[in-house]
């Protein structure tokens, strides 16, 4: 697993990307509950992935909608396979409309510039 936080901050919101292996839907659970055994990340507002596990994707918003999807291109478009990436996100009382998309493309772009 590895970590790269405090990578963006804007408007009170601050993002963090995480990823490692994953070739299940079941591995993805358990890299999240791993994740979030992290106080910092159990606390999160927002913990949304994206993976790709045998060809088949998989994703989740955790309530920032739309950013599942946008991880789940990038993968796609990168051709990384049974990776699972996560861009977490701590709200920071003001909303980033549009914005926070640009946001988790950063994040999944960090993360995959030093894979």
């Amino acid at each position: 697993m590895r970590i790269l936080e405090n990578i963006i901050s804007d408007r009170g919101s601050r993002y963090a990307v995480s990823g490692g292996p994953c070739a299940s839907e079941a591995e993805a659970k358990a890299f999240l509950k791993a994740l979030k055994r992290h106080k910092k990340f159990a606390k999160a507002t927002h913990n949304s992935w994206g993976c790709i596990a045998q060809g088949v994707p998989l994703k989740n918003d955790d309530g920032e909608s739309g950013a599942g999807t946008v991880i789940l291109r990038m993968l796609e478009r990168e051709d990384v396979q049974d990776h699972i990436i996560v861009v977490t996100r701590w709200y920071g009382g003001k909303h980033l409309g549009g914005d926070r998309f640009r946001h988790v493309q950063s994040a999944v772009r960090v993360y995959l510039d030093q894979m």
